[in-house]
């Protein structure tokens, strides 16, 4: 994209100039990286020391941080927000043009929009349906009965399992499964017998799948992702989970089957969530958590033990197994207390 004024970005994104609102930007970059001709940001205060040295020829701040910097800068109230709307900007996905690839397979009978593209060795079969705009990149797999809503883009090496549908202008990374059957089995004495899972996925608007995450699909329901949810890599979703709109989930968590999760919530890397719970809107759950009950209530949950040095480690493992037993024997020292406060007389 050609250059663009500092006044031209205030304009567009609601931010006020300070300094020299003439000054063309046409890149984005880190605060320690930036040249005369890109704009950074600074949300984080423990940054500020980067104001001092930084070379941008704009910096994203709030009022508050501007008085930190001499600059040229853009002020706005959200400074990493107003950051990713201008690096959407400089950094459009790149054009392609509508067809299906000679290595590609369509079967008779999927509906292929004429402004789709399926990509190198892809496959789409009988009774899949592809939107307007839709990019099916290479190795994807979209199997029977599967829709694919106008402009989402499955970027390389993605499965749409049978009979799931994905929403409009979602985006699905490299190595994603959408619709793997769900962990369902029924003990049969030393063995196992499969549960065919008879639901699907259904990703609502605006979903984002990232690289290796799986959503499993429902047992006879559906696994439902609503509008506007982001997934980091390598999550697992199970079968039967319904998650609220606009919550966001970093890398590893896993949510186990039948958890409903409601609105704008967020759960950090390594948080996982036990089978069969309700999780009711804004609750943010961080990092390495389990949550192993319901939460009705919005607010920041926490759960892990930090890490510490190995022999104090093993000292408290040890006594941690020891803490039935001494809660027993507090609750008898309080009973005796008590007793002898009323006046009792112990044996």
């Amino acid at each position: 994209m050609a250059a663009v004024t500092l006044e031209e970005l205030a304009r567009r994104f609601r931010g006020q100039v300070r300094g020299d609102g003439t000054r063309e930007i046409d890149g984005v970059a880190t605060l320690a990286g930036a040249g005369p001709r890109d704009i950074a940001f600074l949300s984080n205060p423990n940054f500020h020391r980067y104001l001092a040295t930084t070379r941008a020829g704009a910096v994203i701040l709030t009022e508050d941080d501007v008085r930190h910097f001499s600059g040229t800068a853009l002020i706005v109230d959200e400074p990493h927000l107003c950051f990713a709307r201008i690096a959407a900007l400089f950094n459009p996905e790149p054009a392609w043009n509508p067809g299906i690839h000679v290595s590609a397979t369509v079967a008779d009978g999927a509906q292929v929009s004429a402004t789709a593209w399926i990509g190198p060795q892809a496959v789409v079969e009988a009774g899949a349906v592809i939107g307007d705009n839709v990019f099916i990149g290479p190795g994807s797999f979209v199997d029977r009965g599967a829709r694919i809503g106008a402009e989402s883009r499955l970027v390389a090496h993605v499965t749409v399992c049978r009979e799931c549908i994905v929403g409009r202008r979602c985006i699905i990374h490299p190595g994603a499964v959408i619709g793997s059957d769900g962990f369902g089995y029924a003990h049969d004495g030393a063995s196992w017998v499969k549960v065919p899972q008879l639901g699907r996925v259904v990703l609502g608007d605006d979903v984002d799948v990232g690289a290796n995450t799986t959503i499993d699909r429902g047992a006879l329901g559906d696994t439902v992702v609503a509008d506007g949810v982001k997934l980091d890599n390598l999550i697992q979703i199970a079968h039967n989970v319904q998650i609220g709109e606009h919550t966001a989930m970093a890398a590893f968590v896993g949510v186990a089957g039948s958890v409903v999760i409601g609105k704008r919530c967020t759960f950090g890397g390594r948080a996982g969530i036990a089978g069969h719970l309700e999780i009711t809107d804004d609750v943010h759950v961080t990092g390495t958590s389990l949550v192993s009950g319901s939460i009705t209530k919005p607010g920041v949950y926490s759960s892990a033990i930090s890490s510490e040095e190995a022999g104090t480690w093993r000292k408290n493992a040890a006594r941690l197994r020891q803490l039935d037993a001494l809660v027993r024997r507090v609750k008898e020292l309080e009973q005796k207390v008590q007793r002898l406060i009323e006046g009792e007389k112990l044996d």
